[in-house]
């Protein structure tokens, strides 16, 4: 039987994708710092989709420890959106998304809740090393938090991922934002409210693989630029501008030789630079602007952000149907 809960509840988000290798590790490390902190806590699993036996762990926790709920969404359908699965089932004061790998050690978390209790909304966790990782990932994931700072008017934190500490307001602003197209940092960070940071030094994945592969890092950095910045538009425009009054200028330079010294026979060469060099530049532009097009698209379906195939130890939520889809 579950212990009344006394003070605040500390909720932690834990998205769990074929995680069956780092599932019972992560599990007694968060419960020996959750306890030592001494404040109430439970642990929300979102299985998303998982093909290992990961929601049988979670399971078998279970049975031993109510403090753990599981929320298992019908197919995977990414990280964002199991996140946005657990923010919009918790019930703590205060939410903290930490993923079930150990990159993000869960020792930092009291350094999370001491912020909290000074008075800050949202405590980011900002990495001052990434350990166990590949030059080229530490590469590109360093110019993707400088290319979106300087692309996005929403000031997102560098080096900083979803590990952080959210009050009950945040979440609940967050709540609200019901985009199918979710780049969860940047709705972090355009929620507002008092925030601070604490640095950490990030750990090597404790087993696995990570699911990211470069594609997948593509396609996550091309959301957050879409999802928050028009620039790519406006830079169409203006190479497009600056295009046609370089053919108007070169138009008039040829018109005055023509005049001048005649027309000698035009080159071959020049002319397919020409014609592939402006093609090239239109199917780049048509290219950006169908980014755009296709995310109105999907945000005119309206259709339900993830769909959950059954929850278990969510008892408080009396008015959630098993099986429901969530706008």
């Amino acid at each position: 039987m579950s212990k009344m809960i006394k003070g605040p509840l500390i909720s932690l988000i834990v998205p769990v994708y074929n995680e069956s290798s780092n599932i019972m590790e992560f599990y007694f490390k968060v419960t020996r710092v959750m306890n030592q902190t001494g404040y109430g806590y439970e642990l929300v699993f979102i299985n998303d989709g998982s093909r290992d036996d990961s929601l049988e762990k979670l399971s078998g926790l279970r049975e031993k420890d109510h403090r753990i709920k599981i929320i298992d969404l019908s197919r995977n359908f990414g990280k964002e959106l199991a996140v946005t699965a657990g923010l919009d089932n918790c019930r703590g004061d205060a939410v903290i998304p930490i993923d079930a790998d150990l990159q993000d050690p869960p020792e930092v978390i009291p350094e999370l809740l001491a912020k909290w209790k000074e008075g800050y909304d949202v405590v980011y966790a900002t990495r001052n090393r990434r350990d166990g990782e590949s030059p080229m990932k530490k590469m590109t994931a360093h110019l993707f938090y400088r290319v979106i700072k300087s692309l996005t008017p929403i000031h997102i934190p560098q080096d900083t991922g979803d590990f952080r500490l959210m009050s009950r307001k945040v979440v609940n602003a967050l709540k609200e934002l019901r985009e199918r197209h979710r780049f969860m940092k940047g709705l972090f960070s355009w929620v507002g409210f008092r925030q601070t940071s604490v640095s950490y030094r990030r750990e090597p994945r404790f087993a696995g693989k990570s699911k990211f592969n470069y594609w997948k890092l593509w396609n996550f950095a091309l959301e957050g630029i879409t999802s928050f910045s028009f620039l790519p538009l406006q830079v169409a425009t203006y190479l497009g501008f600056a295009i046609s009054l370089f053919a108007i200028s070169f138009a008039l330079y040829l018109f005055i030789t023509t005049l001048i010294g005649g027309n000698p026979v035009p080159g071959y060469p020049s002319l397919m630079v020409a014609v592939l060099f402006l093609g090239g530049v239109q199917l780049t532009t048509l290219g950006i602007i169908g980014e755009y097009i296709g995310r109105i698209y999907n945000e005119s379906k309206q259709r339900p952000l993830y769909f959950v195939q059954d929850m278990i130890g969510m008892d408080d939520n009396k008015d959630m149907p098993r099986i429901k889809g969530v706008k």
